[in-house]
């Protein structure tokens, strides 16, 4: 249940694959490879922390230096991912995480697939408790945050990955750079589904649901260098602000979500294309190997279709299309499973509610067509929910609700309390760190 596509740890050149054949063949890969079917069992997910190098700063959590790679990869040791030591073997931790790292040098875990959230939560924990001692062992605290509020974005992985990313979101605004660098999400995924109907009713829950949970769990409303304005998940406006035809698909409208996403994949403008060299057709660009550059506006269609044989010289093949699957981010993105993106990190060992509420919410299909009439009235308000939150009369009254049915089905007596209270404290206006919401409308 691990992301397998979103951290390509090697820098090198695309491998050899055979060239799409058209159009059709593409959408179909896309489809089997982003759906996986199969009964659904199965819960992950992946915790990210900001991270800082020495003692805590009384301006702030977060008002210190960032670590240096080098003092991270001596940290992590045998489990430093290939991002930062390109010699390491990347162990998974003991309760089987692997540990990545985010372009701000934000650390993240991502867990191993689990039959139980109560197993994931419990496993999960034990990695994290292991990997704030390594990293303590260099003086590097991880910061339970999800957004830095002290300091500017800077890029600290100096992948080439990164730096078209960089580049590519640099000409829409600032909110590239400070969604790489500066913020922290809970992620959670679970099973696509075992045919198409499951998949399109799960699909559709984990969209209708998302303004409830986002607001639910917002808690970053101050993210140092954003622009002006008031939003209780200043996270979250990073990604709706970032580049709308990677990141805001109009997926509550799909009745065939694996048809759909397939398409819209490939109608998605390229965000980077890998070379061995640095070179476009032939010509070294700046001497060096890192140049993965797009041409702009140019989606992987374009690409397929021929239209790119002039500025990449060369068609795509398999490699490049799952290459290209990992830079697109929607709020739930297909992965063979589906990862839901939507959630801020959350204060210390609270991140285990996200989890449960989840798992909870997706556990039969009566409880999915439950949840998702529950959450209607919230279809499609992302921007509300994470500029008001909880300070929404609607939203909020919605998203404790949406938390006490979870409560009420949830797989273990402890999960249930921690909803329960996760409700309550929705209901008092207040977020995950105990602060009262903006004034209610």
């Amino acid at each position: 249940m691990a992301v397998t596509l979103e951290h390509p740890e090697s820098t090198g050149s695309a491998p050899a694959s055979e060239e799409l054949s058209s159009r059709a063949a593409a959408e179909a890969y896309v489809g089997g490879v982003c759906f996986k079917l199969g009964p659904p069992t199965l819960i992950g997910a992946e915790l990210e922390w900001l991270t800082a190098q020495g003692e805590c700063s009384a301006s702030g959590p977060t008002a210190a230096p960032r670590p240096r790679l080098a003092a991270l990869a001596a940290a992590l040791g045998p489990y430093a991912p290939r991002s930062i030591a390109p010699d390491s073997p990347a162990l998974p931790l003991p309760g089987g995480s692997r540990v990545t790292m985010e372009p701000g040098g934000q650390i993240e875990l991502s867990s191993a697939p689990f039959a139980t959230a109560a197993e994931l939560c419990e496993r999960l924990s034990e990695d994290a408790g292991l990997l704030t001692e390594l990293l303590g062992s260099r003086s590097i605290r991880v910061i339970s945050a999800s957004a830095d509020a002290d300091r500017h974005p800077e890029r600290v992985l100096r992948l080439p990955r990164y730096r078209a990313m960089e580049q590519c979101f640099g000409g829409i605004g600032p909110f590239g750079k400070l969604m790489m660098c500066n913020t922290a999400a809970t992620q959670v995924s679970v099973d696509a589904g075992a045919d198409a109907a499951q998949v399109a009713a799960r699909w559709t829950a984990t969209h209708v649901i998302g303004p409830a949970l986002l607001a639910a769990f917002a808690c970053s409303p101050v993210l140092r260098g954003a622009p002006a304005g008031a939003w209780a998940s200043q996270r979250m406006r990073t990604w709706l602000r970032l580049d709308n035809a990677r990141a805001r698909p109009p997926a509550e409208d799909w009745s065939d979500p694996i048809a759909s996403y397939a398409r819209w994949a490939l109608d998605v403008p390229l965000l980077c294309v890998r070379r061995p060299d640095g070179s476009a057709n032939g010509s070294v660009a700046n001497g060096s190997g890192d140049n993965w550059s797009a041409p702009p506006c140019a989606t992987f269609a374009d690409w397929l279709g021929g239209a790119l044989d002039d500025e990449i010289g060369r068609r795509p093949g398999l490699a490049d299309l799952d290459y290209h699957l990992t830079t697109l981010f929607p709020p739930v993105r297909a992965s063979g499973h589906l990862e839901i993106r939507y959630i801020d990190a959350q204060p210390e060992d609270v991140w285990a509610v996200p989890v449960h509420a989840v798992d909870a919410l997706l556990s039969s299909p009566e409880i999915v067509a439950e949840a998702t009439a529950l959450a209607a009235p919230l279809t499609g308000r992302w921007l509300d929910a994470a500029r008001q939150g909880l300070a929404d009369s609607q939203i909020r009254e919605i998203a404790a609700d949406i938390l006490t049915l979870a409560a009420a089905h949830a797989a273990t007596p402890a999960a249930a309390t921690q909803l329960e209270t996760a409700a309550r404290r929705c209901r008092a206006s207040l977020t995950p760190s105990g602060e009262r919401a903006g004034a209610s409308s």
